[in-house]
């Protein structure tokens, strides 16, 4: 019974291990999935998302390229060191761009050299054309007697200084404008000063007028030919409306020479009629032409004084200009 009991248990285990033999060729022969899938559900990976960054993490820097903009990187050579080489720094690029234009903006050597005979040129044209012959020339070569001769000998000397005035007034005109083109050298006059010079002008030119009306109209006696009247004041009429003209067109052309106009013809008007006393003594004038023409020399020199005045004014004017656009600068910076 014993030995019985014993070969039941023993063939109950050999039937065991044989069991768990088959079971283990059978895991082995099938093809297991590394990971077990359910057909109702889909794996997707999870992503943790934080909003709130730690204080030492730095920011995320985001670079969003434009469409529009083309990559140009390494662009127009082949060589990597060439490129990385010829690149500067945006400072050194400025100081370049600084110092090419003040090399533009300062005038060529040259013509500062050629503006310095200009300085003499132009006053010594005017000494030969207006000095000269009213100091040097004898009053008998020109003045002949009241007729046409001396009239057109006197207008000729005027009209001779009226060429030197035109080319000095050039000349100062280019002195005082920049050579640098891109520079704005225009100068225009205040309204002020342009009314109060064109009433002294015609001032000036209808005072005679007048007088000569009366004359004729027997107002003031005894009378005075149109000749004696035209070889007196007829030059220094003629020569009043070509400044007005000129001072106009200064006026017109934003010319910096405005200021010196009135002033180069006003000096040679006084002369003019000084010259006119010394032939009414010549003509036998009446009185009271010797006083019109006294007048007319006080109202000029008059006249040249305030000019005077107004250079001295707007000399002080640009000074004080000048002082406000230095310290402006600073503040500016």
């Amino acid at each position: 019974m014993a030995s019985l009991t014993h070969l039941l248990s023993a063939t109950s285990a050999v039937a065991l291990q044989h069991a768990c033999h088959k079971q283990l060729q059978l895991v082995k022969t099938q093809k297991v999935p590394s990971r077990m899938t359910f057909p109702c559900m889909s794996h997707k990976p999870f992503s943790i998302c934080c909003s709130k960054q730690s204080p030492w993490e730095p920011a995320p820097v985001t670079y969003v390229p434009s469409d529009n903009i083309e990559d140009k990187f390494l662009e127009g050579t082949t060589n990597i060191f060439e490129t990385m080489s010829s690149g500067k720094p945006a400072e050194s690029s400025l100081t370049e761009a600084e110092g090419l234009t003040d090399v533009k903006s300062q005038p060529p050597l040259q013509l500062q050299y050629l503006r310095w005979p200009v300085w003499l040129l132009g006053p010594a044209i005017l000494l030969a054309t207006g000095m000269v012959p009213t100091l040097w020339l004898p009053i008998s070569s020109v003045f002949i007697g009241p007729n046409i001769a001396s009239l057109l000998s006197l207008t000729g000397l005027d009209c001779i200084y009226n060429l030197g005035a035109n080319l000095f007034l050039l000349l100062a005109d280019s002195c005082a404008r920049s050579p640098d083109s891109s520079q704005d050298s225009t100068s225009k006059p205040p309204f002020g000063y342009q009314l109060w010079n064109m009433v002294a002008n015609v001032m000036g030119l209808v005072i005679p007028l007048i007088v000569y009306f009366a004359s004729q109209n027997s107002f003031l006696q005894p009378q005075l030919p149109f000749i004696s009247y035209a070889v007196l004041l007829g030059p220094y009429l003629l020569l009043l409306s070509i400044q007005i003209l000129t001072e106009m067109l200064t006026w017109h052309w934003k010319s910096p020479v405005w200021l010196v106009t009135p002033v180069v013809y006003e000096v040679y008007r006084v002369l003019q009629l000084m010259r006119g006393l010394k032939l009414s003594a010549e003509l036998n004038a009446p009185s009271w032409m010797l006083h019109t023409i006294r007048g007319l020399v006080c109202w000029w020199v008059l006249i040249l004084g305030m000019q005077l005045m107004r250079v001295a004014w707007y000399a002080g004017f640009t000074a004080r200009a000048h002082q406000k656009q230095l310290h402006a600068l600073p503040n500016a910076d």
